[in-house]
């Protein structure tokens, strides 16, 4: 089974742990913590991601880009990117698994998406420019 948004948005809505809204051909999911998530399905492929932040607020971009990739595999499932976003570069955090994937496998992505961002943010905040 090919999973579509409609049954995902009813999945992740009975977990109970997140707000749900549907946007465009993509879902928002919001955590406890008022994170966002954008939950996509494109192709093969169910795609999560939340944005970290603006590459602008970062200090030093070549020292950041260092440091996530010493740092990226103590953080299971989730990578970070750069992507470009009205007009800007922003940090994002992703998670990328199989569109036919099982119910626990999505709730498990979508939990450590959260899990990990709460980690970024916390990992890498010396390297904004307001950040300590």
């Amino acid at each position: 089974m090919s999973w579509n948004l409609i049954e995902l948005e009813s999945l992740l809505n009975e977990s109970g742990d997140y707000q749900v809204a549907r946007e465009e051909s993509c879902l928002r999911i919001t955590n406890g913590d008022g994170l966002d998530a954008y939950l996509a399905v494109s192709g093969e492929q169910i795609l999560v991601e939340s944005v970290l932040f603006a590459k602008k607020e970062i200090k030093d971009c070549a020292l950041l880009n260092e440091d996530i990739l010493r740092t990226h595999q103590i953080f299971p499932l989730t990578a970070i990117a750069i992507t470009h976003i009205d007009d800007e570069d922003y940090y994002m955090a992703f998670g990328a698994l199989s569109s036919q994937s099982k119910e626990e496998s999505i709730i498990i992505e979508v939990d450590t998406l959260f899990q990990n961002v709460r980690a970024f943010l916390d990992a890498y905040q010396n390297h904004l420019i307001n950040g300590v």
